[in-house]
């Protein structure tokens, strides 16, 4: 098997629980995903089976989520689940509260949440967060927010949908723009509605796929998900390529450009222009024709 699935994370399950269960059923232990979510967060979790888990590198990184928050609570987790350390009851103005949002467009520094995924000296935050170790210089990182939309708003409660960068905590942003208003703020709930190309109306149900078959026929397209050039290789020249030489006298493409090499509409390969040359990066081993 080899291909992208789109699968509809539920809320309760970790991403590797997603991956332990298709593991499952198509009794294929090479699956990864592109872009952990939450236990509390739901959504699409692009996952990759076989050895289109060498491909997740290539996705794209833009993300979409719609996030609902809380103002005048704080939480050591960022959000609703953890434990509550302040509470305030202040009511935010709406027009306070758009002007303090926009501050977070474009490229933003965030430190990740004490409960996260991120390592800190050889161990996950959440890990040392679980033994009562918060550590005070969690390391910052740039991320980019493209856009903020404020969808509903009473003065307490807030739905934004959130364009950003892959890397960007949601609930970074969520503990800061309550920082900025003065009142803290929790998220409430979390749901992504897009990861690169795969989208949340295309997802897929794992209460839908109950075998080895189900999971290949819900694949994605690859070259739909994949936003690079082609180019198709010819008969003569397929084996060559697979024994990982490069195909020269190649006109097109621009130096260093990322080229999908395809033969019988299937993927043989990635490669980088260089030169004349398109030199393989990965070579995927398909039947000639």
């Amino acid at each position: 098997m080899f291909g992208f699935i789109n699968i509809f994370k539920p809320k309760g399950m970790t991403s590797h629980d997603v991956v332990a269960r298709l593991r499952k059923i198509t009794g294929i232990r090479r699956i990864g995903h592109a872009g952990t979510l939450d236990p509390m967060a739901e959504g699409v979790l692009p996952v990759a089976v076989g050895n289109a888990s060498r491909l997740i590198e290539y996705l794209t990184d833009e993300k979409v989520y719609t996030a609902d928050l809380q103002l005048g609570i704080e939480s050591d987790t960022c959000d609703i689940e953890g434990n509550i350390t302040k509470k305030t009851s202040r009511a935010v103005k709406k027009e306070e509260f758009l002007a303090a949002a926009e501050q977070f467009i474009g490229e933003i520094t965030q430190i990740p949440p004490a409960h996260s995924a991120v390592h800190y000296k050889g161990k996950r935050l959440y890990e040392l967060a679980r033994n009562g170790e918060i550590p005070q210089d969690i390391p910052a990182r740039i991320v980019r927010v493209d856009s903020i939309e404020v969808t509903e708003f009473d003065g307490y409660c807030a739905k934004l949908v959130i364009s950003c960068s892959k890397g960007t905590y949601i609930r970074s942003i969520v503990r800061d723009l309550g920082n900025t208003l003065g009142t803290g703020a929790v998220m409430t709930g979390l749901l992504r509605n897009q990861s690169g190309r795969f989208k949340l109306d295309t997802a897929v149900s794992l209460n839908d796929l109950h075998s080895k078959e189900d999971v290949e026929k819900n694949f994605v397209n690859l070259f739909e998900v994949l936003p690079y050039a082609r180019y198709e290789i010819l008969k003569q020249d397929i084996k060559q390529f697979m024994n990982g030489v490069a195909i020269k006298n190649v006109s097109d493409y621009i130096e260093g450009e990322t080229v999908l090499v395809v033969y019988g509409n299937k993927l043989a390969g990635i490669c980088k222009k260089s030169g004349s040359n398109l030199k393989p990066v990965k070579v995927f081993q398909i039947e000639e024709q």
